[in-house]
């Protein structure tokens, strides 16, 4: 399915810079920042608060999700319909030495009592530390 007939689908409107944002996001496969999907080659023909405006429009028919983590950041995850992304209902991990997300699909989200008579619209948890990459980075660094 493409993003347009994605965003027809969830009766959002096809444009240019929703087809885009869509597509950048669906790519990267992990959460990513306003200012990342910003900085890709792709997006420099829009400026930044169209890309805003993109996101939360597209938030609001319930194609991405937004996760912040610790340092503040708000990131945006896709749920392309074959499942394949982002669905949501999963843990994060934020690494506090790159800033780069990542989604724990293989994971559910640990069940929680809440009060009655609240209607739960979403969940939310970020495990936060050191990534593999920037780990293994650290230990070079220290060797020398």
């Amino acid at each position: 399915m493409t993003a347009e007939e994605i965003l027809t689908k969830a009766g959002v409107r096809p444009t240019h810079v929703r087809d885009a944002v869509l597509k950048r996001l669906y790519e990267a496969g992990c959460p990513l920042s306003h200012g990342e999907i910003a900085a890709h080659p792709g997006m420099k023909r829009y400026d930044r608060v169209t890309i805003y405006r993109t996101l939360y429009t597209l938030e609001g028919a319930g194609l991405v999700h937004t996760v912040q983590g610790i340092d503040g950041a708000w990131r945006f995850c896709a749920h392309p319909p074959d499942r394949t992304g982002c669905p949501g209902n999963h843990p994060h991990f934020l690494c506090l030495k790159c800033g780069k997300m990542q989604c724990l699909t293989g994971q559910r989200l640990p069940w929680v009592e809440v009060p009655e008579r609240v209607r739960v619209k979403g969940k939310q948890l970020v495990i936060y530390g050191i990534c593999t990459a920037c780990g293994t980075a650290e230990e070079r660094n220290k060797n020398k």
